[in-house]
């Protein structure tokens, strides 16, 4: 029994390595591609949108930063004129 066991575990181990592997690349942008397809993507007015509001925010913290900027420099010339 000992011989029989021993001669299809070798058998087993060949049919294993003579299956072809897939290729990783090939698998990862299959996988890609349909991960892709669950992607819910924003319509064109809600980018628009969104753009907008983040152009604003930057534009009114460049104006906050540009005035405390002024205002510091003003007070350090009262500083160091005096």
């Amino acid at each position: 029994m000992a011989k029989e066991k021993e001669n299809t575990t070798p058998e087993k181990k060949s049919k294993k390595s003579e299956k072809k592997k897939p290729n990783r690349v090939v698998k990862w942008f299959k996988d890609l591609r349909s991960e892709f397809k669950k992607v819910v993507w924003p319509t064109r007015k809600t980018v628009v949108n969104n753009t907008a509001v983040v152009v604003a925010v930057v534009a009114i913290a460049a104006i906050l930063v540009g005035a405390l900027d002024a205002g510091f420099l003003k007070i350090m010339d009262l500083i160091y004129n005096h």
